[in-house]
């Protein structure tokens, strides 16, 4: 029987059984989630010196200091030292019911840090002024800005010098609005009637140059379907602009109530298969020096526990609030048209303010960029999104997608036009425990991930992960990274980078003199290994897989046999050593245009020892039918 065929037959029909041996998994080669790489971060942690349950993370890009809210507690960290540098205590007044204050809202307001907790179902506020200030802290009543609970919605947005909030006035959750809460304007409000048990997921200001008039504030949510029929969703995804300048209407109507407030809901989804990922979860809103090109990254769940991402112009979203009919309206529009911004908002029309009353919602939706399907699906569960806009070598900017999973893992995605090219998967320190805060600083390229208990910063110009060559560096399409004298570093400018099609041909140039591709050669060496082993015995050759997206394969004799592949390993099966299966075996990798050798042996002939063959005989075999009866049963 040739090698080819003998592998054939006695491997392809155990497909199973080695595994356990190993403790892995197969990969699955049908799932569209299919990371580049699989790495770990065990360090980089935050320094605490107690177990701190945190709620709320406030940092401003490209500063050192990282505010972490807690239960009755607030610690200001440096993030270069990753040390405390002071600890703000905060207890709550209780009367009755419970007795902790959960921070819930920070935000740099005026000349001081403003923050808001529960304290003990009795909203409170403190104003936290610098130590240098000499300034003592100032307690203001908390009410619509944070909510009564830990548990309850909580939203802020300070814009233009006004503070907004989204919390419920009452302790039992209910009157859940946003609304302008302090600052240089007027405060004003919802009208109960625009909205159905909300969820507030985000909101910002998009400003105008020289055009201050227009700028609008938008409100992205979820509320309850008003569609009860059993196919609906029960939620549904919103999008709700206001006008920056709205003051509330005149006395008659609309009074301290917001006059321009539209809504519209916001689609992600495969039209063609009537499937919508109705579950808005978080959202990044990408600014740009001109306001139409804003792009809006929003990620969804669905009832059938998968997870989307869409991506919206914001040109194309506000076009929908200027010319889209108004659901339920039929007859003329007035002038202004409902949602228009002016500068003295109480001499609205009572005609125009009628229609915000009553008809607030758009007939239109709101679609994204790529109509026909999501930019990305997951059966996996996300919770958290962040995107960076990087700069590469050719001076060409790339979008750089960060998500963050409910057990502890952080993908980063290239926006490779309308598809997603996942460069690796970041599992944290944190064992499985679920992501509940990010935060991104595009200027230092970090990431700052919060979970119950712990904070890790995650460098995102990890480029020692692909040093090993200019192929491997090139390959990983990862645009912080670029092929230097140095190596696979984060000085971008002159380097090697192929981040189009991640094609190695680009490291055979001749770039500034010099083939840079010979640089840290030596890391690229195969690991060789010697076995001596008895005729008649099992054996397992093993090599590692470093990249997902490469075909691994093992090489004897001139002959090509395929690799059994685990999500860490490509194995070789030897059912029973023979004479022909002696000598030099090869295991390669083959990803694009870049083969390589990962890993060599060379297996020998043994004499034989009765005893210790017959042993290894006898544990092998009990291993492989124990494997194929456990994998079988799953």
């Amino acid at each position: 029987m040739m090698l080819r065929d003998y592998f054939s037959f006695h491997i392809k029909g155990n497909l199973a059984y080695p595994l356990l041996v190993y403790g892995v998994c197969f990969h699955c080669a049908f799932c569209s989630y299919n990371p580049r790489l699989t790495l770990k971060q065990d360090d980089a942690l935050l320094l605490y010196n107690r177990n701190y349950s945190h709620t709320v993370l406030f940092h401003q890009k490209g500063s050192k200091s990282l505010i972490v809210g807690g239960i009755n507690q607030l610690l200001h960290f440096d993030v270069d030292s990753r040390q405390i540098v002071e600890n703000f205590t905060l207890n709550p007044r209780c009367v009755e019911g419970s007795c902790e204050n959960v921070v819930t809202v920070i935000e740099r307001f005026e000349n001081y840090t403003f923050v808001c907790g529960t304290n003990g179902e009795q909203p409170q506020c403190w104003k936290l002024f610098p130590r240098e200030s000499n300034k003592s802290t100032e307690g203001v009543d908390g009410t619509g800005i944070s909510p009564h609970t830990g548990s309850q919605n909580v939203l802020s947005l300070v814009a233009d010098g006004d503070l907004y909030a989204a919390a419920p006035l009452y302790s039992d959750g209910t009157l859940l609005q946003f609304r302008r809460k302090a600052g240089k304007r007027t405060s004003v409000w919802m009208y109960d009637q625009w909205v159905s048990e909300p969820t507030f997921i985000s909101s910002f200001l998009a400003q105008r140059k020289n055009d201050s008039l227009n700028e609008k504030i938008y409100v992205l949510f979820r509320e309850k379907n008003s569609d009860t029929s059993p196919e609906a969703d029960p939620w549904i995804s919103r999008v709700a602009r206001v006008c920056k300048v709205d003051e509330g209407g005149p006395k008659q109507l609309l009074q301290n109530i917001w006059t321009s407030f539209l809504k519209a809901r916001l689609v992600c989804g495969i039209p063609r298969e009537s499937l919508y990922f109705n579950r808005l979860q978080d959202i990044f809103i990408q600014h740009a020096d001109d306001w139409r090109d804003s792009r809006v990254y929003a990620l969804f769940s669905s009832s059938w526990n998968s997870t989307a991402v869409c991506i919206y112009s914001l040109a194309e979203l506000d076009d929908v609030f200027e010319h889209s009919s108004f659901k339920g309206y039929s007859e003329a529009i007035p002038i202004p048209r409902p949602g228009t911004c002016v500068k003295q908002s109480n001499f609205i029309p009572i005609s125009t303010l009628q229609i915000i009353k009553d008809h607030p919602e758009m007939k239109d939706w709101i679609q994204p960029i790529q109509k026909e399907t999501p930019f990305f699906t997951s059966n996996k569960n996300f919770t958290k999104i962040a995107v960076d806009r990087v700069q590469a070598s050719d001076d060409n900017l790339h979008n750089v997608l960060l998500l963050a999973t409910d057990n502890g893992v952080i993908l980063k995605i290239l926006e490779d036009g309308s598809k997603a090219f996942i460069i690796s998967e970041t599992h944290l320190c944190n064992g499985s425990a679920p992501v509940h805060s990010m935060k991104l600083d595009s200027e230092k390229r970090k990431l700052f991930v919060g979970y119950p208990g712990q904070i890790s910063i995650l460098d995102l110009q990890r480029c020692e992960d692909y040093n090993a060559s200019c192929e491997e560096c090139v390959l990983s399409r990862d645009p912080y990274c670029a092929w230097t004298e140095q190596g696979c570093t984060s000085q971008t400018r002159g380097g090697i980078q192929n981040i189009a099609d991640g094609l190695t041909k680009v490291c055979h140039r001749k770039s500034g003199g010099r083939f840079t591709r010979e640089v840290k050669q030596s890391l690229t060496a195969p690991l060789r290994i010697q076995h001596s082993v008895h005729t008649g015995i099992p054996f397992y050759l093993s090599c590692p897989v470093d990249s997902n997206h490469a075909t691994y394969k093992w090489e004897h004799n001139q002959t090509s046999i395929p690799c059994k592949q685990t999500q860490s390993e490509c194995l070789l099966l030897i059912p029973a050593m023979t004479n022909g299966m002696y000598g030099d075996y090869k295991c390669t990798s083959h990803e694009l245009d870049y083969t390589r050798t990962v890993r060599e042996y060379r297996v020998e002939w043994r004499m034989e020892n009765g005893a210790f063959k017959l042993r290894a005989q006898n544990w092998l075999m009990a291993t492989f039918v124990t494997s194929a009866f456990y994998l079988r049963s799953l």
